[in-house]
């Protein structure tokens, strides 16, 4: 699974690349691994995450459950838990949404300290309700939990496509960027906050974070 690490100073960059960036059992494991990878590092970290072209992640592998249709639950559990994990994790992350984050991709994104999104292309969608694939309370948790209310419920009920800087304007990134900026001002970002205490922003991010990571599965 195409999901590769460089390091820039104090920031580990990971860059997924595998076409739409779906989430299955095999992306998460990557994910995962690299989490675990970072976690050990002792010292300054900052993490951003990004894609490649089109997509910063497409959501849920639907035509892989269509051929494996028993991994579905296994991965809405994984993914749960992912989230949660990244909302806890003991480095300050940033999301650089260099492109489509839909569904599942949109709930990712939530998870991050910091979101910068490309402004000019690229949409924020939370789509299931066009799909016909509802959320559960956990799903909806993360957008209520990380999102101003008003905004959550929007998205849940309408499946609107929001482009940056409609998305800023409601809360749901805290940047936008041109397509050649977007991960340098996540990196930048990121930078400026590795410096943080590791132990002390965990222990900020589970009083934050603690409980919603908890009902998603994370309990740290």
């Amino acid at each position: 699974m195409e999901i590769s690490v460089t390091h820039e100073s104090h920031v580990a960059v990971l860059t997924w690349s595998d076409g739409e960036n779906r989430l299955n059992l095999d992306s998460l494991a990557r994910l995962n691994e690299i989490l675990d990878e970072l976690e050990s590092i002792e010292g300054p970290l900052a993490v951003v995450l990004t894609g490649s072209g089109k997509f910063f992640s497409n959501g849920l592998d639907l035509g892989r459950f269509a051929h494996l249709p028993d991994e579905f639950l296994a991965t809405l559990r994984e993914v749960q838990r992912t989230i949660g994990r990244i909302m806890v994790f003991p480095a300050y992350t940033v999301a650089a949404i260099n492109g489509h984050a839909f569904a599942g991709g949109a709930l990712l994104a939530c998870a991050f300290d910091y979101r910068v999104m490309r402004e000019d292309r690229g949409y924020w969608c939370m789509n299931e309700a066009e799909i016909g694939l509802a959320l559960d309370e956990r799903l909806f948790s993360i957008l209520e939990h990380r999102l101003p209310r008003a905004t959550a419920t929007t998205a849940a009920l309408t499946a609107h496509r929001y482009g940056a800087p409609e998305a800023f304007a409601q809360g749901i990134v805290e940047a936008v960027a041109s397509e050649d900026q977007v991960l340098v001002v996540a990196v930048g970002v990121a930078e400026t906050q590795s410096m943080l205490d590791r132990t002390t922003l965990q222990g900020h991010k589970f009083l934050a974070h603690g409980a919603e990571a908890a009902l998603l599965g994370f309990a740290g």
